[in-house]
């Protein structure tokens, strides 16, 4: 059984003839098969899946999909179907990705050689690779994970190895630190864990995902605030890595624990056997308000300035010199408990259960704007903007600085609710008005990756994805 509606097969079906036909005029033969990874709105769980905690995320219609052939010359040739992007052939025993130029390519590369690596490749094959993606780049819907996830899946399928969905989600989330962002792995794991039908609570050490069924009555609306925001070409994310990962050593040596091995602020709660709001009250007993500087770091750590340079900040923070520590910690607690009040109250689906998820979604995005401070200007007039609109809940989703909100909306206002959008934010300006119809749209909770007409991926405990085969999207292989 197809895990797609009729509309979203004929709309598959018609990209995999014109994805097929690009092929044929780049390569001049058809596809041998075709990979598939979604992008993903999170609902709730902003910034803490690198500090060990859940989130709650669900995957999406946009996607990226890839026509792929396969041959023994050990080069990787690779094109785009939008020509605004350059061609590139490299060799698959010389992958190089470039971090101060974070294009497109090498999140498919970093992909590729991530599973190059964890199967121990000596010989990759060859492969000639056409990829389309409708998920909006730079957006916070993960455009980019989306390809690390597709080009991983189709290294596995083209060198013949059959690996676990959650084996695939943690070699690509480990494999997108090549092109330099310190992620914590919830956009590789929707990608792979996602159910048609449903959202998923993802937890790590070890990655599980369990089902979290929305509440009937509401939809979730995505919208773009039309400003891009490239991850791993600003230091923005990594800066607050770093200052969790500073905040949790002092957290941890102010109450006599071996900070030295502790890493993330999710290892600290369990090793002082707190919950997350006493995590909290030790957040305000022990870190400051004000930015730490670099000496006084080093001062409660009782560490040089060698050794915060080489083993706690990232390449690409070795500027900084002031960091937040009170906040970012303050905001991970905060909305890791966020994060599970969201999912009781969709296990308990009482009768104000869609106005306490928005009030959960207001206060995240209250939150990530004044502690943890990755929204902008554009994001907050866009988040009012849904809440006066007719939204029970709106909140940045994503990276931050730049991409889109996510919004809970009455099924019976969402008309009126879309129009009211269209007419406040995006028609009284030209550029967002020409960019309404791909940034306003409806989602609800769609497949996981997998390939189209071949078996890439297994369930765990193993057991091949059933997708829609190319024999029915009318591609003869």
């Amino acid at each position: 059984m197809s895990e797609y509606t009729p509309k979203l097969q004929v709309q598959l079906n018609e990209r995999l003839m014109k994805l097929k036909e690009r092929f044929v005029q780049k390569f001049g033969k058809t596809p041998l098969f075709y990979a598939y990874a979604p992008g993903r709105v999170n609902l709730i769980g902003e910034h803490i899946d690198y500090c060990g905690y859940a989130v709650l995320p669900m995957a999406i219609e946009q996607n990226i999909l890839a026509a792929v052939s396969v041959d023994e010359s050990q080069t990787i040739q690779l094109a785009n179907a939008n020509p605004q992007y350059n061609d590139i052939t490299v060799s698959t025993g010389d992958l190089k990705i470039d971090r101060a130029n974070p294009q497109w390519q090498y999140y498919f590369l970093c992909g590729v050689k991530g599973v190059q690596e964890l199967l121990g490749l000596a010989a990759p094959v060859g492969m000639q690779c056409v990829v389309d993606g409708t998920v909006p780049p730079s957006s916070g819907l993960s455009s980019s994970s989306a390809l690390v996830c597709c080009a991983g899946l189709l290294t596995a399928e083209a060198n013949r190895k059959t690996l676990t969905k959650v084996v695939l989600a943690e070699t690509c989330a480990r494999s997108e630190r090549y092109i330099g962002t310190e992620g914590g792995g919830m956009d590789q794991s929707i990608s792979f864990l996602a159910e048609e039908g449903t959202a998923k609570l993802i937890e790590f050490n070890p990655l599980r995902s369990t089902d979290v069924k929305l509440p009937g009555g509401a939809v979730f609306v995505i919208a773009n605030c039309c400003v891009e925001m490239n991850k791993a070409a600003t230091s923005h994310y990594n800066i607050r890595v770093v200052e969790c990962r500073i905040a949790t050593k002092v957290l941890a040596k102010s109450r006599g624990l071996d900070w030295s091995r502790l890493m993330k602020l999710g290892e600290v709660q369990p090793e002082l056997g707190a919950s997350l709001e006493e995590m909290v009250q030790i957040v305000e007993e022990v870190l400051h308000q004000e930015p730490y500087s670099r000496e006084e770091i080093c001062q409660c750590l009782g560490i040089t300035l060698e050794c915060l340079c080489n083993d706690i900040l990232s390449p690409n923070t070795q500027h900084v010199t002031q960091f937040k520590l009170y906040q970012r910690a303050k905001h991970v607690y905060g909305e890791a408990g966020r994060v599970l009040r969201f999912k009781a109250v969709c296990d308990r689906a009482g009768a104000q259960a869609i106005q306490e998820l928005g009030e959960l979604m207001r206060d995240s995005h209250a939150s990530c704007r004044d502690l943890y401070e990755c929204s902008c200007p554009e994001l907050d007039q866009l988040v009012d903007t849904c809440l006066q609109s007719g939204a029970v809940g709106s909140r940045l989703t994503g990276a931050g600085w730049g991409g889109c909100v996510v919004s809970m909306v009455p099924v019976d206002t969402l008309d009126s609710f879309l129009q009211r959008v269209r007419e406040s934010y995006y028609q009284p300006d030209a550029r967002r008005a020409a960019l309404e119809k791909q940034s306003l749209f409806v989602t609800k909770p769609g497949g996981s990756s997998h390939s189209v007409s071949g078996v890439a991926v297994s369930q765990h405990p193993p057991c091949p994805v059933k997708g829609p085969h190319a024999s029915s999207a009318g591609v003869s292989i």
